[in-house]
């Protein structure tokens, strides 16, 4: 998709996204959004659009570096828990708890049986926390291994991407097969029927994006309150040559170089 649709599309799309925060404020909606995919599908890129005009009141990210030594000795699902959003609140999970489905059983970081357990237990806690109130949306972002190659080579040669290309990624790149498997089984055992597995077609990063949002908005109920977005008209703004005040000059403050001056 060319960048010039991709923009024009987005503004409207934007607009809804408005509309679906100002309802998640005004009825206390409890939204969490779950983007998990292999490494390099996009799952950061299509996060960062979302929010690129949204209130960071409302809409969080929950990124969770790995479980401290702590975490590890707690129920799995606990240090997700705090990160669920309360009312009036959106919360985008940068991968979630379903790293125990495909990341850890194939990197070995967890053992077969609390893989078992996992995929026992995921369909019921997701059930009681829909029964709660909170909406949930799972989205797996696919790409292929062509597509992921390529983005992997882009990371490898471009300083600014390097620290996205960590070595888990590298061994991941080595046991696509396993990684499948893996997906397929969550396919299989994790989706229920108010909250099943939505698959994007991530190789087009821009059509994925739109994709992504359009998905939310079939899914998540908003309403287009006329009121909250009429036109503010704003006051007549008060002269600072009508009070006794004196602002310095710009250049008697401790004012950074110009390094772009002409």
């Amino acid at each position: 998709m060319k960048k010039r649709r991709f923009e024009k599309e987005l503004a409207g799309l934007e607009f809804e996204l408005a509309k679906l925060q100002e309802t998640v404020q005004r009825k206390g909606l409890k939204l969490a959004i779950i983007f998990e995919g292999r490494d390099a599908s996009g799952k950061g890129g299509a996060i960062k659009t979302i929010l690129r005009r949204m209130n960071a009141r409302v809409w969080r990210v929950a990124a969770l570096p790995k479980p401290s030594d702590r975490e590890r000795t707690q129920w799995y699902f606990e240090r997700y828990v705090k990160h669920l959003p309360a009312g009036g609140e959106v919360v985008l999970f940068d991968r979630s708890w379903y790293n125990r489905a495909v990341i850890e059983p194939v990197m070995g970081f967890c053992t077969e049986d609390e893989h078992d357990a996992f995929m026992r237990e995921v369909p019921l806690f997701e059930k009681m926390l829909i029964d709660s109130g909170l909406i949930l949306i799972k989205f797996w972002i696919h790409v292929s291994a062509d597509e992921q190659e390529q983005r992997f080579q882009d990371r490898a040669n471009d300083p600014r991407k390097r620290w996205k290309l960590s070595p888990i990624d590298l061994k991941a790149r080595d046991l696509w097969i396993e990684f499948t498997q893996a997906r397929d089984r969550m396919f299989t055992d994790t989706s229920i029927e108010r909250s099943p597995w939505l698959v994007v077609d991530g190789n087009d990063k821009r059509k994925a994006r739109l994709n992504i949002i359009r998905a939310i908005l079939d899914r998540a109920p908003y309403e287009f309150n006329k009121s909250a977005f009429k036109p503010v008209k704003l006051p007549p703004r008060p002269s600072i040559d009508d009070c006794d005040y004196c602002e310095p000059d710009l250049e008697t403050l401790n004012l950074i170089k110009d390094y772009y001056a002409d």
